[in-house]
């Protein structure tokens, strides 16, 4: 729990990024991803954002490192086209510009 200029108690996991992360070695990063990562399809690994964020660790540092390694972002397909009547007041945010995972290819782990 971290407290704001007025007082009031805030979660940490909704601090922000800034007052709960530290500058994180290669190592820590490494063994960060081994441990959040899963198998994937393509025979290396993936690692959700939503992982990387709930960790609190250093999310530049972590998506520089997987990008160093190899590392590729895996975005949500584009909303398809609407049809109908209430097409229009579907909200239509971009979730390209999201990365949801990144993917590591094998033997990026070490």
């Amino acid at each position: 729990m971290w407290r704001t200029s007025g007082g009031a108690a805030v979660d940490s996991a909704f601090a922000p990024v800034g007052r709960r992360v530290r500058d994180m070695e290669d190592d820590e990063i490494q063994a960060l991803i081994t441990r959040l990562a899963c198998r994937h399809r393509s025979g290396g690994v993936v690692i959700e954002r939503a992982a990387i964020l709930a960790e609190g660790a250093d999310y530049t540092e972590v998506v520089e490192w997987i990008t160093a390694h190899d590392g590729t972002a895996e975005t949500a397909a584009p909303p398809s086209a609407g049809r109908g009547l209430h097409a229009a007041r579907v909200e239509r945010g971009d979730p390209s510009q999201t990365p949801l995972r990144f993917v590591l290819p094998a033997g990026a782990l070490g």
